[in-house]
C-alpha cells in the first residue's frame, strides 16, 4: 500500500484509470476543490499522488475494476526507474507470447522466487535480439511488475502488453519529430512495392523504424527479411518486438543508431525501402557528411534532410529496386532542393509524387507527399515520364479505403502501361520529364494535374455528365425536403435523463449481445490462440468495408480487401455495424444491416454488434454507440484512433422504450444520408461545371454554341 501511495501518475494516467477523456479531468481539476493537489512534475504538467486519486474517484464512484492493463500502469509507477524497467520487460513479453497456453497461464501464479529464476533464462534468449536490452537485470523489486505483466498477456495478449510498455517508454524518450505511420497509410505505402504482377519484394529495409508499423505492413504482404535501424532504442525495441509478433515467420534485424550518420547495414542491397523519415530535423550530420558516397544525385542542402533519406534509401536499393517514403509537401518546391530534384527525375530514380490529404498522418495540419523511387538499371531505358496523383481532395470525406482506390488505381495502370498510361482528369497524370525539367523543378502534383487535365476534356461527355449531375441534385433536394419536416422532439425535465447504462462488456456477459469483426492477419485472441479458420470461399462474397458503412452504400469490397489466415465473420440482417477507426475531426458512425445486406463478410476496421432482438433494438443499440460522448469516452490511441468497444455504453431501458428511441434514431440516420447525397451531387456539379467553364469545354448558360 505503501508503494502505491507514493506512485505518482499524470492526467493521461487518471483518464486511463477512470475511462474518460483528458478534458474531463481538466474539467474536474478546475470545478472540483477536492480534487488531489499536485505532487510534483510541473505548473503544465504536474503529477498527482495515485493513492490520493482513487480514492477521490472511488468516493464519486468514478473507479472502475481494475483490469490487467491498467494494474500493469500502477507496477511500473510504484517501481524506480520505470522506463527502463519498461525497456527490460520488452523480452519478457516476447519470452511469454511463445510458451503455450497453459504454460503462460501458469506463470503469474509462481511465487517471487520461482518467477524471478524464470525471467533471466526465458528472456535472456529473446533479449539479444531486441536492442538495448541485453544486460538486463531482474531484481526482487520486479516481481510485482513481472506478475503484472505476464498477468496482462495472458488476459489482453502480448499486443496489448506491448501498448502499455511503450506508453512509458514514450514518455520517458519523447523522440522529437518522430511520428507512427497510421497502420492504413503504412498498407498503401507496402502495396505500392507490389510490382505489375503482383509480386511482393522479400526483402525490406526501413531506416527510421520507429516502431515497425511499415516494416510490418511489408510483413503482411509477403515480405520475409525485414531490416530496421532507428536512433531511439526504446523504439526500435519496440520494432523488434511488434515484428517478432506479428511476424514469426519472417527474419528481423533491427539496430539502434542514426542511420545517416552511423548506417547499420552498410553493404545491405534490399528489394525495397518503406521510411517514414524524421520529420524538421536540421542537425542531420550536413558537415559531417559532405563527402558521402551516398551523395549520387548531390550533396543535400543543410534544410533539405528529406533529401539525405531520399539518396539513402536509394544507395540500398538493386537496380530497378522501389522505394517509397512519406515526405513533407515543401521537398517538392523549395527552392534549395531544386537541383537534387531535377538530376532524380533526369536519371529516372523519381517515379511518383502522391499528394495526400491532411490529416493523413501526422503532422495532421499538413498534406503530405509519397514519393515512390526506384534505383536506375543501367541496362534498362530511362522512363520518359513521373507519374503524378493528387489524392488531397479526399480531405473533405477523408476515407482510407477510397484514398487507396484513388492511388493504386492510377500508380497499377501506370506500372503495367508506362508509355500508354491516359490518366484521370484532375487526379492523375503522367507528366513528361521535360515539363518538369523547368527552373523550378516543381514535383508538386496538384500544379502539373489540373492542367494537364485540360488537355483532355471532351465537351459532349462533360455536358452530359453535368445534365445527369443536375437529376441527381434535385432529387436529392426533394428527399431532403421531405424529411426536413418538423417532427414531435418534445423537451425533457428540467434536466436531462439520467440512465442507468451498462457497458457492452457487460452486456456481453450477459448475453444480451455478441461482438464480432475481422482481425488483421496475426491477431490473436485474448487467450492466445490464433483466430479459427473461415469456412467460406472470400471470392463468393463481396465484403462490406468501413467506407460502405461511411457512405451508406452497398458492399463494395473484394477479395483483396480480406486478410488472409483469420476469421471472417459474415453480416446478418439487424446487425449493428461501427467504425472502429475515428477519422480526423469526426466521430464514430454507426448503421443497422438491412435484410437485402445479409451474407457478405465483414471488412476490416468494423465492429459488428449482433443484439438479442428481444432485450436489445437494432437502432436504438446503434443511435447510443455511436453517440460522440460515448465514442471519445472509449477511444484509444493518438495519431491512430480507435474505439474500443467494450468501453461503450448502453441505457438500460425497456424494449417498448428503445424502440421508440430506435425510431428516431433511424429518421435521424435517414436525414444524414440523404443530406450527404445531395451535397455530393452538389460538390461534384459545381466542380463538373467549373473545370468544364475555365477549360474552355463548356459554355455559359444563355451562351450560343457559335
Amino acid at each position: 500500500m505503501n508503494k502505491q501511495a507514493s506512485a505518482l501518475v499524470t492526467a493521461a494516467d487518471i483518464s486511463r484509470l477512470a475511462g474518460v477523456t483528458r478534458a474531463t479531468v481538466s474539467n474536474w481539476r478546475r470545478r472540483h476543490p477536492d480534487f488531489p493537489a499536485s505532487a510534483g512534475g510541473t505548473d503544465t504538467s504536474p503529477t498527482y499522488d495515485l493513492g490520493a486519486v482513487r480514492a477521490w474517484l472511488s468516493a464519486r464512484g468514478q473507479l472502475p475494476e481494475d483490469t490487467p492493463a491498467d494494474r500493469l500502469r500502477t507496477a511500473l509507477r510504484t517501481h524506480p526507474g520505470d522506463g527502463e524497467l519498461a525497456l527490460h520487460l520488452l523480452p519478457v513479453v516476447l519470452a511469454a507470447a511463445r510458451l503455450d497456453r497453459r504454460e503462460r497461464e501458469a506463470l503469474p501464479e509462481l511465487r517471487d522466487d520461482a518467477l524471478l529464476r524464470w525471467v533471466p533464462s526465458a528472456a535472456d534468449d529473446e533479449a539479444q535480439h531486441i536492442p538495448g536490452t541485453e544486460d538486463a537485470a531482474y531484481g526482487p523489486e520486479a516481481a510485482g511488475p513481472l506478475r503484472a505483466l505476464l498477468q496482462c498477456v495472458v488476459t489482453d495478449g502480448a499486443e496489448a502488453a506491448t501498448n502499455v510498455l511503450a506508453e512509458r517508454l514514450l514518455e520517458d524518450t519523447g523522440g522529437t519529430g518522430t511520428y507512427i505511420t497510421p497502420r492504413p497509410l503504412a498498407d498503401l505505402m507496402a502495396r505500392l512495392l507490389t510490382d505489375s504482377a503482383g509480386a511482393f519484394p522479400a526483402s525490406v529495409l526501413d531506416p527510421a523504424c520507429g516502431t515497425g508499423s511499415l516494416l510490418g505492413a511489408a510483413a503482411s504482404v509477403g515480405a520475409i527479411a525485414l531490416h530496421g535501424q532507428d536512433i531511439l532504442a526504446a523504439q526500435a525495441a519496440q520494432a523488434a518486438v511488434r515484428l517478432r509478433l506479428s511476424a514469426p515467420e519472417a527474419a528481423i534485424t533491427v539496430h539502434t543508431g542514426d542511420s545517416l550518420r552511423s548506417d547499420a547495414f552498410k553493404g545491405l542491397t534490399a528489394d525495397a525501402v518503406l521510411c517514414n523519415p524524421p520529420y524538421g530535423v536540421r542537425d542531420w550530420g550536413h558537415n559531417d557528411l559532405a563527402y558521402d558516397q551516398r551523395w549520387a544525385y548531390g550533396v543535400p542542402p543543410k534544410g533539405e534532410p528529406e533529401l539525405a533519406w531520399v539518396q539513402h534509401s536509394l544507395a540500398h536499393l538493386a537496380p530497378g529496386g522501389r522505394a517509397v517514403l512519406l515526405m513533407p509537401p515543401a521537398v517538392a518546391e523549395r527552392t534549395a532542393g531544386r537541383r537534387i530534384r531535377a538530376q532524380l527525375v533526369r536519371d529516372g530514380a523519381l517515379r511518383a509524387v502522391v499528394s495526400l490529404p491532411q490529416g493523413a498522418a501526422t503532422p495532421l495540419h499538413i498534406g503530405l507527399h509519397l514519393w515512390v523511387l526506384e534505383r536506375p538499371d543501367p541496362q534498362a531505358e530511362a522512363p520518359g515520364t513521373v507519374l503524378l496523383v493528387d489524392a488531397s481532395a479526399e480531405a473533405r470525406e477523408f476515407d482510407w479505403d477510397a484514398l487507396g482506390d484513388t492511388v493504386l488505381s492510377s500508380w497499377r495502370p501506370y506500372l503495367a502501361d508506362r508509355d500508354g498510361f491516359t490518366g484521370t482528369p484532375g487526379i492523375s497524370a503522367a507528366i513528361p520529364i521535360t515539363v518538369l525539367l523547368d527552373d523550378a523543378v516543381d514535383l508538386t502534383p496538384a500544379r502539373h494535374v489540373r492542367t494537364a487535365s485540360w488537355q483532355t476534356l471532351r465537351p459532349a461527355l462533360l455536358a452530359r455528365q453535368a445534365s445527369e449531375l443536375y437529376d441527381q441534385l434535385r432529387q436529392g433536394a426533394t428527399d431532403l425536403v421531405d424529411l426536413s419536416a418538423d417532427g414531435d422532439w418534445p423537451p425533457a425535465d428540467d434536466r436531462p435523463r439520467d440512465w442507468r447504462t451498462a457497458t457492452v462488456a457487460d452486456l456481453l456477459r450477459g448475453g444480451a449481445l455478441s461482438l464480432l469483426h475481422t482481425a488483421p492477419p496475426g491477431r490473436r485472441t485474448r487467450s492466445g490462440q490464433p483466430e479459427p479458420q473461415p469456412e467460406a470461399e472470400p471470392a463468393a462474397r463481396p465484403v462490406l468495408t468501413a467506407a460502405d458503412v461511411f457512405e451508406n452504400q452497398p458492399a463494395s469490397g473484394t477479395e483483396a480487401d480480406l486478410p488472409t489466415g483469420v476469421a471472417l465473420p459474415l453480416v446478418q440482417a439487424s446487425d449493428v455495424l461501427l467504425t472502429e477507426i475515428l477519422r480526423v475531426g469526426r466521430t464514430a458512425v454507426s448503421r443497422v444491416v438491412e435484410p437485402g445486406e445479409a451474407g457478405c463478410f465483414l471488412g476490416s476496421h468494423l465492429l459488428l454488434f449482433r443484439p438479442d432482438r428481444r432485450r436489445l433494438d437494432p437502432w436504438f443499440l446503434a443511435g447510443f454507440l455511436a453517440a460522440e460522448q460515448n465514442v471519445t469516452a472509449a477511444a484509444t490511441g493518438t495519431s491512430l484512433v480507435r474505439v474500443d468497444p467494450r468501453r461503450l455504453r448502453v441505457p438500460l431501458l425497456p424494449l417498448a422504450e428503445q424502440q421508440r428511441y430506435g425510431a428516431a434514431f433511424r429518421r435521424l440516420y435517414e436525414l444524414r444520408t440523404t443530406a450527404r447525397r445531395a451535397d455530393r451531387a452538389a460538390e461534384e456539379v459545381t466542380r463538373l461545371l467549373g473545370t468544364g467553364l475555365t477549360g474552355g469545354a463548356l459554355l455559359p448558360d444563355g451562351h450560343g454554341s457559335a
